[in-house]
């Protein structure tokens, strides 16, 4: 599966920072300082209703992740995955009497178009479930045979309990983690399982679903987290450094895919930090696929809207808090591109050396974007009233916004 076109990172002037980022696991604020290549994987859609403002939102958070390394003179091995057959696709194909190999690939096509447009850096690797199960089929198996997976009515379970991590990437009770399981595509109550939070590996076939050759698993298809642990394996290995997504992801998704690698391996942790983005609100409720409360990245395109004033109102909200889409939003994000294009048309302007290092530090600041889009804010102020005579500093400030906001001035 292929992703979507590299926009170019202009080169600062200087080296940034090492990133300071809050962790789940730890609860606590972490300094990453990779070797020459930094590695981070970050779970990608489910293609359906594609690209929403919440997916927007998380996928700028880690946009920023790329461009802080990037500044420190790093390669970034970035992988994406996309979950191009789960039950959510399949139940919209049904309800929508479509295909569901053709929405998949029509939602992750829009997913791309808008990728695009927002100026996101596109991972190196892009992987659909469907092209990974060769690769998760020989995980399952070894699973099995060590004794951390076991059958149920032909479906293949991985017991909780076979990972003496298990639950440190949330920090969960078990009596939270039942509820979120039954929430978020578990299913805690089937009777047989060893342990109610126990999730599934290989989902044998059902009849009038996709399956696939599963080896000595028999036909069927895989689960949801053990299709990020292949990829991930196969791509960057034990110990990368971030693995990220919304935080709704902290539990079940990135608690049991870590423990599904950890017995894999026997290495622990699977990623040295666990990033997660808050969630976005529209009309006072999360935005979410199942109550239809979407802000579509297309629609707003269609209609108009600059991707570059899309992409200010995701910065003007720091990555970790929850927030709300309104007009308001965008109005204010109209407003400031077009301060910011004015103040660096001018011919010549007030120096910006000083606001380089003030937008790495605050990036380095585990993101604080808004605190960026301040320090910008300050300068285009006083450039739209002052007389400078410096004719580098509007290219300097066209650079930085571009190179670490992701933003084209």
């Amino acid at each position: 599966m292929h992703a979507w076109p590299a926009s170019e990172v202009p080169a600062l002037p200087g080296k940034g920072r090492d990133l300071q980022i809050h962790d789940t696991a730890t609860q606590g604020t972490i300094t990453l300082a990779p070797g020459p290549v930094a590695r981070i994987y970050v779970c990608g859609i489910t293609p359906y209703d594609a690209t929403h403002i919440g997916h927007a939102a998380t996928y700028n958070a880690f946009d920023l992740v790329q461009r802080v390394w990037l500044d420190t003179k790093r390669q970034v091995i970035y992988v994406q995955n996309v979950t191009d057959v789960d039950d959510p696709l399949l139940e919209r194909a049904l309800r929508d009497n479509q295909d569901w190999t053709e929405l998949a690939e029509r939602e992750t096509a829009l997913f791309r178009e808008d990728m695009t447009a927002l100026r996101m850096l596109p991972p190196q690797h892009y992987i659909g479930a469907v092209e990974a199960i060769p690769g998760i089929v020989p995980l399952v198996e070894r699973l099995r045979d060590a004794g951390a997976a076991y059958e149920l009515d032909g479906d293949v379970y991985f017991s909780v309990e076979s990972d003496p991590n298990f639950g440190k990437v949330s920090n969960l009770d078990a009596e939270a983690m039942r509820l979120l399981s039954a929430e978020r595509g578990g299913d805690p109550d089937r009777a047989g399982k060893k342990n109610p939070l126990d999730p599934m590996l290989w989902m044998a076939a059902r009849p009038g679903e996709p399956s696939w050759d599963g080896g000595s698993l028999g036909r069927g298809r895989p689960g949801w987290h053990i299709e990020c642990v292949a990829i991930a394996l196969d791509h960057l290995g034990m110990t990368f450094d971030i693995q990220g997504g919304g935080s709704d992801l902290a539990f079940p998704h990135h608690e049991m895919g870590a423990s599904h690698a950890q017995v894999l391996t026997g290495e622990f942790p699977m990623a040295k930090a666990y990033v997660h983005a808050g969630m976005v609100a529209l009309h006072g409720e999360k935005m979410s696929k199942s109550k239809g409360n979407l802000v579509f990245v297309s629609a707003l395109r269609r209609a108009g809207v600059d991707p570059a004033a899309i992409r200010l109102a995701l910065l003007s909200h720091h990555y970790r808090a929850d927030w709300e889409w309104t007009d308001a939003v965008l109005a204010e994000a109209v407003a400031r591109l077009e301060r910011w294009r004015a103040a660096v048309s001018r011919p010549d302007g007030i120096p910006a050396d000083d606001l380089v290092e003030e937008v790495r530090e605050a990036l380095s600041n585990d993101l604080d974007a808004p605190a960026a889009l301040a320090a910008v804010d300050r300068w285009v102020e006083r450039q739209l009233v002052s007389d400078g005579d410096d004719e580098s500093a509007p290219g300097l400030v066209s650079r930085t916004v571009d190179a670490l906001l992701g933003v084209a001035l």
